[in-house]
């Protein structure tokens, strides 16, 4: 299962999910017909559109765009930047996922208050995060997640989210293993993906996505908040160390595997 499965660099989602659904016999790829059908249009390509122009737009009080941000590749460039994120930033000395370091971008390079609504509305396909997120991340479609663990603060998140993964706690004694920690296991009708198995979680954490049942874009941030809701633990805080020590662990283990951005989900 640890085998990759490179697509390459593709202008096409779907082209990249039936690479993988022809290299393995996996339920969980292929559970839904009607959202196989849906992703050559999924409603997210419209939003990658709308992204694509907001990126290179002049705003906020310094009137400059986002081109001159560096996502961990050089100021402006974004193809297979979103795939090696989360990353050690060394102008923040943090580690930071897209929404941190589009942040950071948007109050250092335009100008952006802390209080304006372009930085404090995150979640939805009508906010410019899930616009910003979705443009830059589809720049990295197709090709292999490739989290950076050179330095020890990257390292350290990445072992600090497997703790979180495997630590049972909150009401409920739950933990994330407790749905992905098996193959095969189900909520309802859901197939749930397997944390082992590559293949299956490359799928499981290619966000940003179209959720069907939201009718909006989501992000990594926002599965992340909406799986701790349903453990019922307390709220996360989006873009806290935890969240991304999370974000860490899991695209570690979907290392080598191809991105799929922007996917489609139920």
């Amino acid at each position: 299962m640890a085998g990759t499965t490179s697509a390459g660099p593709s202008d096409d989602p779907a082209a990249v999910l039936q690479t993988l659904i022809d290299s393995t016999s996996s339920y969980y790829l292929t559970q839904s017909e009607q959202n196989l059908m849906m992703m050559p249009a999924s409603p997210a390509l419209w939003t990658v559109e709308e992204g694509e122009a907001l990126f290179h737009e002049p705003r906020g009080p310094n009137e400059v765009s986002l081109e001159g941000c560096d996502f961990g590749k050089g100021p402006g460039v974004l193809e297979g930047a979103y795939v090696e994120l989360p990353r050690y930033f060394e102008d923040t000395g943090k580690v930071m996922d897209l929404g941190n370091r589009l942040i950071h971008c948007m109050k250092t390079l335009q100008g952006f208050a802390d209080d304006d609504p372009a930085i404090t509305r995150i979640h939805g396909s009508n906010t410019d995060h899930m616009r910003l997120q979705a443009y830059i991340a589809a720049q990295s479609n197709g090709m292999n997640w490739n989290p950076p663990m050179d330095h020890p603060l990257e390292k350290a998140l990445r072992d600090a989210g497997e703790v979180l993964f495997y630590r049972r706690s909150g009401p409920f004694d739950f933990n994330c293993a407790a749905c992905h920690g098996d193959e095969g296991k189900q909520i309802r009708a859901s197939v749930l993906p397997y944390a082992n198995n590559p293949k299956e979680w490359t799928k499981a954490i290619s966000w940003p996505s179209f959720r069907v049942g939201h009718d909006n874009l989501r992000s990594s941030q926002h599965r992340v908040s909406e799986c701790y809701w349903q453990m019922r633990y307390p709220e996360i805080i989006p873009g806290s160390d935890l969240s991304i020590a999370l974000i860490s662990f899991w695209t570690d283990l979907a290392r080598g595997q191809p991105a799929i951005l922007p996917d489609l989900k139920r």
